[in-house]
């Protein structure tokens, strides 16, 4: 299905990108290929193939396992460079 020199710099208009002349050719014999894909595509019986939503199975990625019991804090604490009574003490970010 080839496409016209205006349909290209209708869609680039659109896509608001500046084409030169050779970029005009070149756009016009890639979207008419892409075009021609998708004729062949449409030509393919599709009757049997059950709609989907997604192309790859989908899987959860929540964790199947439960949450277990923290450290204690005072080992969690043992390696942080410093701390401020049971919290890790860090530069601030915020100005005051």
């Amino acid at each position: 299905m080839p496409i016209d020199r205006d349909e290209v710099l209708h869609i680039a208009r659109l896509a608001r990108v500046g084409l030169s002349e050779e970029d005009v050719h070149r756009f016009q014999e890639q979207l008419s290929q892409i075009l021609d894909y998708f004729q062949v595509l449409q030509e393919l019986d599709t009757s049997e193939v059950p709609p989907t939503s997604h192309v790859l199975p989908l899987q959860n990625v929540m964790r199947d396992d439960e949450p277990g019991a923290s450290l204690p804090s005072q080992e969690v604490l043992a390696n942080a460079p410093q701390r401020e009574g049971d919290f890790f003490k860090v530069r601030a970010v915020f100005e005051e």
